[in-house]
């Protein structure tokens, strides 16, 4: 590797791209990063950290209405600043990029600032200096880009979820294009703050690919929140008008609103990086095709995180990034481990989810035992909420092991984080039950649920 500039060369300075780098740097390599935009990545810049940041204002609404039932009266009508949320949300932001920088240089890492593009597999070109460096080992974090529809008329006077971070004001009608987690997430947020807020999905359901049970009681508690879920339908066209944008719709309706955001999925980032020339191939999707070590077809290139095939999650790129840079650079042998991953869709309420989905575990088991429980949380009993809080746990009937669990409700993020720890250890129904209730909570429902449905794979067929 002496006859290289570096001994590692990574392409994106997002979550995966800068802890491969600082840890590999640690481990005495010669690092050097290029980004060609802001260093932290989707989730730090235009991701999950600004989207909760969002998602907490967007839920004070509900604690001002709230408070009267617990004897509070705030005084006059609360006003909201989409502005200076903004900006507060600008400043968090570029403080923890200064800190993503920071931590490289600490570490040793030279930073370049600029785009990387292969000259051939072992050469890299830097954009704008134009200047050339050779690696022994290259490294391809650049992450994923949202999509655009480019197939449907008027598509450009479309946002993102990118422009929708910097919106200089808040729409009071907007019109969401898609039932993801990011299009429910910010159908939420924008609601919250005040907006009339739309959803257009073609499938039947928002969150394809979660639960059944979340899926309903997310939809249920958006329509008990105003917002309009239409599904099984499509965009035709769009149109600039006078009062703003007109979504009109395969079923030969149409829709104005003030913005209209799509949401419909994101792509790996990798137009014109030159992977051709670098002899890495793709796969569906444009994916980086991987192997177990996150090697390419190119054995001297890896990749790791949204660019590649896997959980599109920055927890997931994080540990890809990290055993990459040990393994190669500390003689580790350690592989990335995608079992029991938590993940959650911040929706307001949300939903925490870990393991399999009923559908998935029926597939699998034979015969399962499923616990589930509806009911109101306490803070509801005085404020007088509405929306229920629901529990689901999936239970291998001939294990008692349990093998997924599914939450909807306050807090259901942070409780699903705890129960993964269990779930990884092999935790069963048993364990649930016999672990003492903290009382009042209402996560002691998840060790004190006794009712349970029995499904077998006839009865899934």
């Amino acid at each position: 590797m002496t006859n290289y500039d570096y001994d590692l060369f990574v392409i994106g300075g997002g979550s995966g791209g800068v802890r491969a780098a600082r840890i590999a740097a640690t481990h005495g390599a010669r690092v050097a990063i290029a980004e060609e935009y802001r260093f932290g990545g989707t989730c730090v810049i235009r991701g999950c950290v600004p989207k909760k940041l969002l998602v907490y204002a967007s839920r004070f609404h509900e604690e001002f209405e709230d408070a009267a039932g617990f004897g509070w009266t705030v005084p006059g009508k609360p006003t909201f600043s989409w502005q200076d949320l903004i900006a507060a949300k600008d400043k968090e932001i570029t403080r923890l990029e200064a800190a993503y920088r920071s931590n490289l240089d600490k570490a040793g890492v030279e930073i370049f600032h600029e785009r990387a593009e292969f000259s051939d597999p072992h050469t890299l070109r830097l954009i704008t200096s134009g200047k050339t460096v050779t690696a022994g080992k290259i490294l391809v974090a650049t992450g994923g880009r949202a999509n655009r529809v480019a197939d449907i008329p008027g598509v450009e006077h479309t946002i993102t979820s990118d422009e929708a971070f910097h919106l200089t004001e808040l729409p009071q009608r907007v019109l969401i294009n898609g039932g993801g987690y990011i299009g429910v997430e910010f159908a939420g947020i924008f609601a919250g703050l005040g907006a009339k807020v739309t959803m257009v999905n073609r499938s039947p359901k928002l969150l394809r690919g979660f639960d059944e049970d979340m899926r309903d009681a997310v939809m249920a508690a958006y329509r008990n929140q105003g917002i309009e879920l239409i599904t099984g339908v499509n965009f035709s066209r769009f149109e600039k008008t006078s009062n703003g944008i007109v979504g009109h719709i395969d079923n030969g309706t149409s829709i104005d609103a003030d913005q209209i955001m799509l949401a419909v999925g994101r792509s790996p980032n990798v137009e014109g990086l030159g992977l051709d020339a670098a002899g890495v191939k793709v796969g569906e999707g444009n994916r980086i095709l991987v192997d177990g070590e996150q090697r390419t077809s190119a054995p001297h290139i890896f990749a790791v995180g949204d660019v590649c095939d896997g959980p599109d999650l920055t927890p997931v790129a994080i540990r890809e990034g990290h055993i990459f840079a040990d393994r190669e650079f500390a003689g580790q042998t350690r592989l990335a481990d995608f079992k029991t991953i938590p993940t959650a869709v911040f929706s307001t309420p949300e939903i925490g989810t870990v393991g399999l989905t009923e559908d998935e575990a029926r597939a699998k088991y034979t015969t399962l035992h499923i616990f589930k429980s509806s009911f109101r949380p306490m803070k509801a009993t005085l404020s007088g909420g509405e929306t229920k809080m629901v529990m689901k746990l999936i239970v291998d009937a001939a294990s008692d092991r349990v093998v997924g669990c599914h939450l909807f409700g306050e807090a259901a993020a942070e409780t699903v984080q705890a129960i993964a720890i269990a779930m990884r250890l092999g935790a069963t129904k048993a364990d649930f039950d016999q672990t003492m209730a903290l009382h009042p909570s209402a996560a002691e429902e998840l060790v004190t649920m006794s009712d349970f449905e029995t499904v077998t794979a006839a009865a899934a067929e």
